[in-house]
């Protein structure tokens, strides 16, 4: 029995910490995936009406914080910010943000 309870503990301290994981606050702009091969390019204002058709014509929303570019684990939250400068609150795990609020 206690062999039973030691690998069951030992089997929950292995847990993805992934699970565990902290709100954060991430500033940056909502991008299309395609162009955010560019984080220059596709954070700029210019760029802002493209994002929104590509983001409305399938192409996955990303955000872009500095030059580092996040995907987005529940992209519907932020579709209507396509392109625009907005603060995401939400946890990271790996490269991508479970999304909880956005603010512009």
């Amino acid at each position: 029995m206690k062999k039973i309870v030691s690998l069951s503990l030992l089997a929950l301290s292995l847990a993805p910490l992934s699970a565990f994981a902290q709100q954060q606050s991430f500033k940056g702009t909502i991008a299309d995936a395609m162009c955010a091969n560019n984080p220059a390019k596709a954070s700029s204002a210019d760029h802002a009406a493209c994002a929104q058709k590509c983001i409305k014509g399938g192409e996955a929303p990303v955000i872009i914080v500095g030059s580092k570019v996040y995907k987005i684990a529940n992209p519907d939250k932020v579709v209507a910010f396509a392109g625009k400068a907005v603060t995401l609150d939400g946890s990271l795990a790996e490269d991508t943000i479970t999304v909880t609020s956005v603010k512009e």
